[in-house]
């Protein structure tokens, strides 16, 4: 049998149940001897018949874990029951713990014609001895029946609702646990992209500030001067600690950007999300490191809230390089939505958290969406005049 043997309300039901069968075979046995009937030694073996088989159904364990012992049993018992309710009218009584047994062993489409059939015994075993027939002898059994059904199907719809409820609090705190990870995990990114940011914006770029003031004043010495050595020196420190910077920055850096560049990082991104295509246009420069993290954020962001909330089947994500700018599109054909209604905060499904990075860097961010007309996302950052630079000579040649 399922689980549902082991509760604690099915397990005192179970032992009401045994004393209700023991109670009523011995009183059947009890009347027959004390009424002298002739068939009094009879009616004792058959009570004894039917109270060893109920016995061996609930010692052996196959009976509630299986429904073909469990029809066996009863089948067994409902024939050492028939037995006792032709040699005694008092095995009528026998039939309300058999309603039990069988609603609760048997499924329904079995259980129900089950107790109809022995109801029908009990009526037809109360005529067989003689008994007057008036309504109480027809509803009586009935009642009993009804009753029967409506116990064990009230208890069913009650542990359902439990297990239910046992289900959904299991999911929720197993959601509860995902979701603290989750925000460890989130933690954890974002302090690893605040320290790359803060090294990069300070640090390192105090170092290449130090490295250049440096050798402007060395080209000033003439060669040989004991202050040139001090100072080439102070230089190549500087520049090694540069580069030590530069190093705790790239490691710092989220790890899609580990081993390759950004076009890299969101190609991969959209070769892991269905419907998704990336592309890139203009001539590629290396972007400071705040850069290349704001931007694959923001479409991790963007192709997150497609697969999430807009249910699109398919989203374009374009990054642009032109002579002093990047920018980053990233479009979906789904459901859309008005953007004037987008609350404040997480609950507006990262947007605010997508402009923040943007504008943290001085550039632009746009939503362009309509219920039903897809999503468009589109962020422009300014490049650094050192990265203008090298892209306006490229595209100079």
């Amino acid at each position: 049998m399922d689980p549902r043997s082991l509760t604690p309300a099915l397990g005192a039901l179970r032992i009401c149940l045994h004393l209700l069968m023991a109670g009523l075979l011995a009183l059947a046995a009890a009347r027959a001897l004390t009424d002298h009937a002739p068939d009094a030694p009879a009616v004792v073996v058959a009570a004894a018949a039917v109270g060893g088989i109920y016995a061996l159904g609930a010692a052996l364990p196959s009976v509630r874990t299986s429904r073909t012992a469990a029809a066996v049993w009863l089948g067994a018992l409902g024939a050492a029951w028939l037995v006792l309710l032709v040699l005694s009218p008092d095995g009528l009584w026998t039939a309300f713990p058999l309603y039990f047994l069988q609603l609760h062993l048997l499924p329904p489409r079995w259980a129900l014609p089950s107790v109809a059939a022995t109801a029908g015994a009990a009526i037809a075993g109360y005529v067989l001895h003689g008994g007057p027939l008036n309504p109480g002898a027809f509803i009586g059994p009935l009642l009993g029946a009804a009753v029967a059904v409506a116990t064990v199907l009230g208890y069913q719809a009650l542990y359902r609702e439990s297990e239910r409820r046992r289900r959904l609090i299991d999911e929720l705190i197993a959601t509860r646990a995902e979701l603290a990870a989750a925000e460890r995990t989130a933690g954890t990114l974002a302090e690893r992209e605040r320290l790359a940011r803060e090294i990069h914006d300070t640090l390192a770029q105090g170092l290449s500030s130090i490295q250049l003031l440096l050798r402007a004043a060395g080209r000033t010495l003439p060669d040989g001067a004991p202050a040139a050595a001090h100072i080439e020196q102070a230089r190549q420190a500087a520049q090694d600690n540069l580069a030590e910077a530069r190093r705790f920055v790239r490691e710092l850096s989220p790890p899609d950007l580990e081993h390759g560049s950004l076009s890299g990082a969101l190609a991969r991104l959209s070769s892991r999300t269905p419907g998704a295509r990336f592309s890139a246009s203009g001539t590629p420069v290396a972007l400071p490191t705040p850069y290349d993290v704001a931007l694959l954020r923001i479409a991790q962001s963007a192709l997150s809230n497609t697969v999430r909330h807009a249910g699109a089947g398919r989203a374009e994500i374009t990054l642009s390089f032109m002579d002093t700018a990047v920018a980053l599109d990233v479009v979906d054909d789904g459901r859309g939505f008005d953007p004037s209604y987008v609350p404040a905060g997480d609950g507006g499904f990262g947007l605010p958290a997508m402009r923040s990075r943007a504008e943290s860097l001085g550039g632009t961010f746009t939503v362009e969406s309509a219920p039903g007309q897809g999503t468009a996302v589109a962020v422009t950052l300014p490049l650094p005049l050192q990265a203008a630079g090298k892209a306006a000579e490229k595209a100079a040649r």
